[in-house]
């Protein structure tokens, strides 16, 4: 896997992508060979979170298919670079992949230059103006935030819990709302602190928001953050309370977190690549969630008794079969 560095690649690749915008839009047909692919990640990929997810999902597919594909990405673009990042990335690759709902308005614009060249977003949503050669994943994530909050309400010893999120966007907001209704699924008297930062990597905003939700008596705390989940950690570990991670099931490797849901963003990036490696890909907006089974969607409680375990499945099965209704993405 080849990774490129932001500033080097956005200075390196504009011509080209002028180029190749003024030269037919056009990858040639699939020869024989190991199959292209061009991956934006938009945050850090050590984040402990989305972005890092996605990153294992680039790995476990390489691991898994070797020579039949070759995979170049680039991390750490913010917005206003990522149609250009996204036109140099489709002039040279067969699947481009933005790892975010943050690349859909972008990719949405590249794509039609580039009929030839398969697009997916993880974390996009089903959207009419979807070109016809993108496909949109959906991880669910109020779903997942429902059973999340059903399991900080198991865990509290304050009766109280907390969410912070970044952009204060639907689905985001969504999620809040779903880890609040679940926690007082379990506990109707729970206390519910919900904040926003306005932004997933700003540490210190995460940290204050943080802080202020301890100030009220939460002592576990969920979240949709990058960079952001480092002041989340920080104030934690100062006032001794604790994290339930995001996207990837860790536990055991820091103490501070108590519970992990699995939100697979890994998973659905290598679904994708999978697919178009296959020739089975479609340009199709796809829910993954709980329905797709454990490496799409879970919760594990680290130490969990047979009774908290025994309650998830439960709220799991009255999810799939829709007896628990939540907010879409």
């Amino acid at each position: 896997m080849n990774k490129f560095e932001r500033r080097g690649f956005l200075t390196g690749t504009a011509g080209a992508a002028g180029l190749v915008m003024l030269g037919g839009l056009a990858v040639p047909a699939r020869a024989a060979g190991p199959l292209t692919v061009g991956v934006l990640i938009p945050g850090s990929k050590s984040d402990k979170g989305w972005m890092e997810s996605g990153y294992d999902g680039l790995q476990a597919a390489e691991k898994k298919l070797g020579a039949k594909i070759t995979v170049k990405y680039i991390e750490n673009v913010k917005f206003g670079d990522m149609e250009q990042v996204l036109v140099a990335l489709a002039g040279k690759n067969e699947l481009v992949i933005g790892v975010g709902g943050q690349t859909q308005a972008s990719v949405f614009k590249v794509a039609p230059r580039f009929p030839k060249v398969k697009f997916a977003i993880i974390g996009g949503n089903a959207d009419p103006k979807k070109p016809a050669n993108v496909s949109g994943y959906d991880v669910r994530q109020a779903e997942i935030g429902f059973v999340a909050g059903a399991a900080a309400a198991m865990l509290s010893k304050t009766g109280a819990v907390s969410y912070v999120g970044g952009l204060e966007i639907p689905a985001i907001k969504n999620t809040g709302t779903e880890f609040g209704n679940g926690a007082r699924y379990v506990n109707p008297k729970i206390k519910y602190i919900e904040n926003y930062t306005g932004d997933f990597d700003d540490v210190a905003k995460a940290k204050e928001a943080t802080l202020a939700a301890i100030s009220q008596g939460a002592d576990v705390h969920y979240h949709i953050l990058n960079l952001g989940l480092r002041g989340m950690e920080q104030a934690a570990r100062e006032k001794g309370t604790h994290v339930i991670g995001s996207y990837t099931d860790r536990c055991g490797t820091d103490p501070l977190y108590v519970a992990y849901s699995i939100t697979g963003v890994g998973y659905q990036v290598e679904y994708a690549i999978e697919q178009a490696a296959a020739g089975t890909w479609k340009p199709e907006f796809k829910p993954f969630g709980l329905a797709m089974g454990p490496k799409s969607s879970d919760m594990v409680i680290c130490k969990g008794t047979p009774e908290q375990k025994a309650k998830l499945e439960e709220i799991k099965k009255d999810l799939l079969s829709g007896k628990i209704k939540v907010l879409d993405a």
